[in-house]
């Protein structure tokens, strides 16, 4: 048990009772016969690449469909809007639709400020297929196994139509986070801070481990997809850049936590209700393992890949080198916090619980001028990073 575990009180206060509720969402070769084709005969034309605008176009889960995309920063404060963190308040009440449109309703959360969105000079159109919750067999054609989520077809199929209406130039791919169980690791670490006073990383790292192989395999299968339905539509590798990227940690090591481990701070004001081991884990362990991985499939899949791992680094919830806004200082690019913390203790009233530990609206921005200057390489693997003290305007990417 953490060593400190003498220090909390026995009984899970209200506010860290609700936090808990909450966190408890080929053809044939006919080379021996002497038939052919007569020397004359000219080969077959390869299909066109459609005609239409230039497209970018986004596929996966919530970190990059724009979930979180409605919160500047993080306030524990609980009416109006926030101290200016909800973007949804309209002056009299919530409306999430402002930020997500449509897909508020169905919970799929493209937001206004998606990763595709903030990729700039990439292409005329920008196209979010993603949604909040796809593991990668909402990725896959329904004819090879896909299935559909929150009412839209598998996202392969939807490409199939954005493919034969546009020039697709960029294709961006964030998947399998879900197939490794995000949300249920993330619950348990909550339930072991609030309740068992014990550390979930072992288990946690099991079950990693367990879910990797199959994980993977689905993500390669899904780029597999992908590709089947370009060259369906006329288009040659060639034309078209394909990016798998990988998940940052909303979380920082304990070393860089803001709230001190005991009490009720953690969880009911910074929203990050987790032991230093199981965050330093987390954060040096768990994610880089992912990002691992995921290079893997993308160099055997022929993919660029774009790892994530340190790019809210000194962004993320309850960093050391973030705040929340107060009534005197609203908030701010610069200084606050780039992902959301975990709904729920004094923030029950707010949004979703699905928007945590997402980037939120400066993340969100930050991805996509990350997204921007990978377009500029053509070749090659990079990382993504952000600058202290700085908006999305400094980030830059390091060749790995």
């Amino acid at each position: 048990m953490p060593e400190n575990s003498s220090s909390r009180t026995s009984s899970t206060p209200g506010l860290g009772r609700r936090l808990l509720t909450a966190a408890a969402a080929l053809p044939l070769t006919l080379a021996g016969l002497a038939l052919a084709a007569p020397a004359s005969a000219a080969p077959a034309a390869p299909a066109a690449v459609p005609a239409g605008p230039t497209a970018s176009v986004t596929l996966g889960d919530s970190y990059i469909s724009g979930e979180a995309g409605r919160w500047k920063g993080n306030s524990a404060d609980s009416g109006g809007n926030r101290t200016g963190t909800d973007r949804a308040w309209n002056g009299s009440s919530y409306d999430p639709s402002l930020v997500y449109g449509a897909t508020a309703a169905s919970g799929c959360d493209r937001s206004d400020v998606a990763e595709v969105l903030g990729a700039q000079g990439v292409a005329q159109k920008q196209i979010n297929l993603a949604c909040s919750g796809a593991v990668t067999g909402n990725v896959f054609r329904a004819a090879n196994g896909g299935q559909s989520l929150k009412g839209e077809a598998p996202q392969a199929d939807q490409l199939a139509t954005v493919a034969a209406q546009n020039n697709v130039k960029l294709i961006t791919l964030s998947i399998g986070g879900n197939d490794l169980g995000f949300s249920g690791i993330i619950s348990n670490c909550v339930q072991d801070y609030l309740i068992w006073y014990s550390y979930c990383h072992s288990s946690a790292q099991s079950q990693i481990d367990s879910k990797m192989p199959a994980a993977m395999a689905g993500v390669g299968k899904a780029i597999d997809e992908i590709r089947a339905v370009m060259t369906n539509a006329g288009y040659a590798r060639s034309d078209y850049r394909l990016v798998l990227q990988s998940y940052p940690s909303p979380i920082p090591r304990s070393a860089e936590m803001r709230y001190p481990e005991s009490g009720w701070s953690r969880s009911d004001t910074g929203g990050c209700p987790f032991w230093d081991g199981d965050a330093d884990w987390a954060r040096d362990s768990m994610v880089p393992q992912i990002s691992k991985a995921l290079a893997g499939v993308a160099a055997a899949k022929g993919a660029q890949f774009l790892d994530l791992s340190n790019m809210l680094q000194g962004r993320e919830v309850c960093s050391t080198s973030a705040q929340q806004p107060s009534a005197g200082s609203g908030p701010s690019a610069t200084t606050s916090e780039w992902a959301r913390f975990l709904d729920g203790g004094l923030n029950t009233s707010q949004g979703a619980l699905q928007e945590s530990m997402h980037p939120n609206y400066y993340g969100q921005q930050a991805l996509g001028a990350c997204l921007g200057q990978l377009w500029t390489r053509p070749s090659g693997n990079y990382a993504c990073n952000n600058t202290a003290g700085r908006d999305a305007s400094g980030m830059y990417l390091t060749a790995e």
